[in-house]
């Protein structure tokens, strides 16, 4: 196979794409916040838009806590406890070990002072972390992904309201309704986020050398979304081919949620 050991240069771009639009996906649904939005996730929406802040000065130790904390909130209440949220907490967590493992120089980590994580150790931690996303993800799909919003409204039903009572019943309408219209994006954009996570995956083949496992991940990435240029780059570094470029007019002009 040709040019299997690419730059570690490529990889880090790459690397880079994914944590992007990794970021790019979730900000989307994390910093909706109005008065519409089920007051009891209001705080974890906040924290998450810390996120962005804690990626770029590379502060992993407080990403980890807050990504922690977001989940603590949704782990905490009945409906979001298998949500497609909890799969863009895992997501992030796999792209914030693969940026750890990648970026730094030195062989091994520590994130509290005390224990140390080996290279090998971060990939492992992100494999999982990729891994139990697609889980989450998949489930999610398989209940929500070809629902209309009647079938919305009656899977959400089911346990959406508890812990609402306090609130009016018209309150209680305007956070049902806002639900199911997340529920409805949602069900465009997790297809996308499923992609992101077995780029993941593929780029913690990669690094195993296990190259056939990597591309078959890189792959379904890109049958997931056709447009997920991270994949695309991968498997064409590890085919050494050229890297594609994506022109300005779809940078300005991203792709309608429903292609």
């Amino acid at each position: 196979m040709q040019n299997i050991n690419n730059s570690k240069k490529s990889l880090i771009l790459i690397l880079g794409s994914i944590v992007i639009v990794g970021i790019a996906i979730a900000k989307l649904y994390y910093n909706n916040i109005n008065s519409a939005n089920d007051p009891r996730i209001v705080e974890a929406r906040e924290l998450y838009g810390k996120y962005d802040t804690y990626a770029e000065s590379n502060d992993f130790n407080a990403i980890f806590q807050l990504l922690d904390s977001v989940e603590n909130i949704y782990q905490s209440i009945e409906h979001y406890k298998s949500s497609y949220e909890i799969g863009v907490l895992y997501n992030n967590r796999s792209a914030a070990y693969l940026a750890m493992a990648i970026f730094h120089e030195d062989n091994s980590l520590s994130l509290d002072g005390i224990t140390i994580l080996s290279k090998d150790t971060l990939f492992s931690l992100s494999q999982g972390a990729a891994q139990k996303s697609i889980d989450i993800y998949s489930k999610w799909l398989d209940t929500f992904a070809d629902k209309d919003e009647d079938a919305i409204h009656n899977l959400i039903m089911k346990d959406f309201l508890i812990g609402l009572n306090a609130y009016s019943t018209k309150d209680q309408e305007r956070f049902k309704s806002s639900r199911i219209k997340e529920v409805q994006e949602a069900q465009l954009e997790t297809l996308r986020r499923l992609s992101v996570a077995y780029t993941n995956l593929g780029i913690v083949m990669r690094h195993r050398e296990k190259y056939e496992l990597a591309m078959e991940y890189y792959k379904k990435a890109m049958d997931l979304w056709d447009r997920n240029l991270a994949a695309e780059n991968s498997l064409n570094a590890l085919l050494g081919q050229p890297m594609k470029k994506r022109n300005f007019i779809e940078k300005l002009l991203p792709p309608p949620k429903d292609k």
